[in-house]
């Protein structure tokens, strides 16, 4: 028996098929949201994205964090539009908005300062004022660390510009060799930097920087008009993140081996599995702490404490780390703070809490 054969039926179906087939892949890219990620290696700190992206917390969404050498250039690349968004610290873009760009920290993710000056154990160096003359290491010369050095050396009576040399250092292992061979005296850092830098078995000793400690660190920033056009991507991005903050508080275990999963060039593959998950799990308690909401003063996640940043920007105009003081509504805003907490935190906390990973 013969069967009719609709020709041009066939042909539409086959290139109906084909075209599904392209627009497979072209659909998940654009779900694909890129996001800054300040440092040119992802390190445990970014747990939060990794769980959101696991659980499917962001929607039909899919975060990409893109390694860049430092805040100061994440804050570059949203304000060119190279990506839509980064998790900076809130000095390069008191910069940038004095040259006109118009931009927004719409969610606070470390309500404690994870920035600092550290040294080598057994160094002479006591104090930030003992820096003069001294090589302050850095990751790279785009890092907020830099404002950050120069700001707390001038609060301690130094001239950034003459009493002290800022130096690229490198990150982790790279620091902790500059350190050994005395290529630096001193490294302008942050939490996790310095947990690696530890971890690569140099020793250090915080100097006192008390003036910085009560101000807020990162959080995720992006354009005004950004944040116009794509409202609830923004909120979804966010949300995703501060249910995996609330994952990796819980368990952190599971919140490293998620990471691994997610972002595999985050793990070590030099080391045996039970030393780089403790490792990893010590990098990542070193920043957890920043994460509560306590050190904010503030009830959500993701909420600005106006207060705090305006101190803040008064202590980087006062040390000349800034030239003209912003508002602080043009830096920071809790309009997005709402839809973001619209989740049931306990649920995610008892969730993660009771977990127990599988691939």
């Amino acid at each position: 028996m013969k069967i009719a054969v609709n020709v041009k039926a066939v042909a539409l179906m086959a290139l109906v098929a084909m075209l599904g087939a392209v627009a497979a892949p072209v659909m998940a890219q654009q779900n694909q949201v890129r996001v800054g990620w300040c440092q040119r290696t992802i390190s445990s700190a970014a747990a939060p994205f990794a769980i959101a992206n696991k659980f499917g917390w962001y929607g039909d969404r899919k975060i990409h964090l893109v390694p860049i050498g430092g805040g100061g250039d994440c804050t570059k690349a949203v304000a060119t539009k190279e990506i839509p968004y980064a998790i900076v610290s809130v000095e390069p873009m008191a910069v940038i908005a004095q040259h006109g760009v118009k931009s927004k920290m719409f969610y606070t993710a470390y309500q404690g300062n994870v920035y600092g000056i550290a040294v080598p154990a057994d160094s002479p160096i006591n104090s930030v004022a003992d820096l003069k003359g001294k090589r302050v290491g850095v990751i790279s010369m785009g890092s907020g660390s830099v404002l950050v050095a120069r700001a707390v050396t001038a609060a301690n009576g130094l001239d950034p510009d003459k009493d002290i040399n800022i130096v690229v250092a490198g990150e982790s292992a790279q620091t902790a060799a500059m350190i050994r061979t005395k290529q630096v005296d001193a490294v302008s850092g942050f939490d996790t930097l310095f947990a690696l830098v530890e971890i690569a078995g140099q020793s250090l000793r915080y100097l006192p920087t008390k003036e910085i400690e009560r101000f807020p660190s990162n959080g995720l920033m992006a354009l005004d008009e950004t944040l116009a056009a794509h409202r609830a991507e923004a909120v979804d991005l966010a949300r995703g993140y501060a249910k995996g903050t609330l994952f990796a508080i819980a368990n952190p275990e599971a919140a490293i081996r998620i990471l691994w999963e997610q972002f595999p060039a985050s793990k070590s593959l030099s080391k045996s599995e039970e030393v780089a998950l403790n490792e990893d799990i010590k990098t990542l308690q070193a920043r957890s702490d920043k994460w509560a909401l306590e050190k904010g003063d503030v009830k959500r996640w993701g909420e600005s404490n106006t207060t705090n940043y305006e101190a803040y920007l008064d202590f980087l105009l006062a040390a000349k780390t800034i030239k003209d003081k912003p508002a602080v509504a043009e830096l920071v805003t809790n309009a997005l703070i709402d839809e973001i907490n619209d989740f049931n935190a306990e649920e995610v906390s008892a969730y993660a809490r009771t977990y127990k990973y599988s691939k």
